[in-house]
């Protein structure tokens, strides 16, 4: 069985064809028609139809999406490829390969990933979460990746940051239309936001991350901060969801002091004596998404 898994980003549409145990057949990415619908359909129909005609076979389709697709209209919802939303993108696709495909929106794809065959394979129960340009997540239980009567299962970076201290009322508005919701503290952009205000200085992420490293005061400070920020902000989902797993995804699962900081840090928030749940990078790195949207059709 041949498995075809797209991941539908903002700027690149990459295809991957998986065997039945997860090895890699063939990849090709190709850039993402900006703004056009109709250009969109088509790359994604004429990157089936190579990689079939490549590998001699036809295979399921799965496809990682931004946003999601509405319950109530069948229609896209909540995409930052804003060409896709209000457009009926499954039937549209379907229209065009002959088959049915599945779609899920591509935290979703990434937290499947890493469930099946990724950093959290076995375990029962997986959050997976993008930490970068935003903060996104999925979750998946059993294999199943949980979507919701809402279409909005794992949409952890709009809820408020929990625990909040006094200076950190009302939060920063979030493109959503509220305040201080996780996605303001914890993604990159949050982050070097929050580190100006303080230090009242402009450094990109990656630099903080770099100065920290070696000895800089203020850029340690606020990775400390951000780390008891990720600690609360898991903690409710940890008192809510009791995961075997948390796999970090995005640009800043690529800080290593993470998975040993925020463990010790979540005790204090969370409901238990014992805290057994593991915090962990992804296996399949930037390829997850891709691989999870193939690993849509695992039934």
């Amino acid at each position: 069985m041949i498995r075809l898994g797209i991941d539908l980003g903002g700027t690149k549409i990459e295809l991957i064809a998986l065997d039945a145990g997860g090895g890699e057949l063939w990849r090709h990415r190709v850039p993402t028609p900006q703004g056009d619908y109709a250009g969109t359909l088509e790359a994604i129909a004429r990157l089936v139809g190579e990689a079939e005609r490549a590998l001699g076979a036809t295979g399921s389709v799965g496809i990682g999406t931004p946003g999601a697709i509405s319950p109530a209209s069948g229609l896209m919802k909540n995409a930052n490829s804003v060409c896709l939303n209000g457009r009926p993108l499954k039937q549209d696709i379907e229209d065009r390969l002959g088959r049915t495909v599945r779609i899920a929106n591509d935290a979703n794809c990434f937290a499947l990933s890493e469930a099946v065959d990724g950093a959290a394979a076995g375990a029962r129960v997986v959050f997976g979460v993008i930490v970068g340009t935003g903060c996104g997540a999925g979750v998946v239980a059993h294999g199943q990746v949980l979507t919701g009567p809402n279409a909005i299962a794992g949409e952890w970076g709009h809820n408020p940051l929990p625990w909040p201290q006094d200076h950190e009322l009302p939060g920063p508005a979030c493109y959503c239309g509220k305040e201080g919701c996780v996605e303001t503290w914890l993604s990159g952009p949050g982050l070097a936001r929050e580190f100006k205000a303080v230090a009242r200085q402009a450094l990109a992420v990656p630099e903080i991350v770099r100065r920290a490293a070696a000895g800089d005061a203020a850029c340690e400070a606020a990775l400390q901060r951000y780390e008891d920020r990720m600690a609360r902000g898991l903690a409710q989902v940890i008192n809510v969801l009791d995961p075997d797993a948390i796999v970090l995804g995005g640009g800043l699962s690529n800080l290593a002091r993470l998975y040993a900081n925020v463990p010790q840090l979540w005790g204090r928030y969370v409901f238990s004596d014992t805290v057994h749940t593991r915090l962990l990078p992804p296996r399949h790195g930037d390829s997850s998404g891709v691989r999870g949207a193939a690993w849509l059709w695992n039934d």
